[in-house]
């Protein structure tokens, strides 16, 4: 019988791109929910919804993500990142149900000098960072078994807003354009993450774990946000001058982590994960992208 699959976030990157992969997998019977159905924000609700429901797998890509707008709507972040966390963990553990839960890179402040592995230290430097690592806190303690974190980073898609999107289309409309140099990390390709999630929930080693773990999801190798988008233009053969600039000369409300590389072993080795190379990863979601997707 196949498992039964519940994804949070439905209209979300990562939701979306699951939306695509479940057309092809006769394995899993999915539901998909989004805002509209079901506001994360409200326990009561989220209580309520799940009471004549119940699932093999709960995969959580809803989250708050506006890192910047965070910092000034600290409660609704912290309802989504943290308080519908605790939640589902809880009605995941009441019904025996995997959780699957994604959190973030922004857990770290950014200062490491090599890949954070699991393990490392948190210290998150915003509102964002903090309610996910709350969320984190959450899950661990209510301890679902057969449940995972997993932190990524630089998600995009031909999905949803992105820096790819958005350098697709300024760079249809700029002959140049500043990016920062400065921050680094790697960009994650939300199909190769929802492929690495399916390929998880069929892997034995899931079903034997007693106790929710962190792992770690990224694409392979390393650029900075200024390699990221010459390699977009590249790619997409646009003609656009970039820039390299610093994070001081373009300001935000929330800081971002200069270091965001990510130590994929522990998930690659426990769950015999191969990851594309993070260019060629790109490639891929750029030849599935068409003039009318840049918006």
């Amino acid at each position: 019988m196949p498992k039964s699959i519940l994804v949070t976030g439905a209209n979300g990157q990562l939701g979306r791109e699951l939306r695509q992969l479940s057309d092809l997998n006769t394995d899993f019977t999915f539901t998909f929910i989004s805002r509209d159905e079901l506001d994360l924000s409200d326990s009561e609700a989220i209580q309520t919804w799940f009471m004549d429901k119940a699932f093999d797998v709960i995969i959580n890509c809803a989250a708050y993500t506006a890192v910047d707008k965070a910092e000034v709507e600290p409660e609704l972040a912290r309802a989504l990142n943290s308080t519908a966390v605790e939640t589902l963990a809880r009605i995941a553990k009441a019904k025996n149900s995997a959780l699957i839960h994604i959190s973030t890179d922004y857990v770290f402040n950014g200062k490491n000098y090599q890949p954070y592995s699991e393990t490392d230290l948190t210290d998150p430097q915003g509102i964002y960072g903090q309610t996910k690592l709350e969320g984190e806190q959450a899950m661990l303690a209510i301890n679902p078994a057969k449940s995972i974190i997993i932190r990524t980073s630089w998600v995009y898609s031909r999905f949803g807003n992105n820096f790819v999107k958005t350098m697709l289309r300024l760079g249809k409309e700029r002959e140049e354009l500043g990016v920062i140099y400065d921050q680094v990390g790697t960009p994650t390709s939300a199909q190769d993450l929802a492929l690495a999630i399916l390929a998880i929930i069929q892997h034995p080693k899931l079903e034997s774990l007693t106790d929710t773990e962190i792992y770690h999801f990224s694409n392979e190798g390393v650029c900075s946000w200024y390699d990221f988008a010459k390699a977009i233009f590249e790619y997409s053969a646009i003609v656009c001058q970039v820039k390299p600039i610093v994070t001081k000369d373009y300001p935000t409300p929330a800081t971002r982590p200069h270091y965001s590389l990510l130590n994929k072993a522990k998930i690659k080795s426990t769950f015999d994960l191969t990851i594309p190379y993070w260019k060629d990863s790109l490639a891929d979601c750029l030849n599935n992208l068409t003039g009318t997707d840049y918006s």
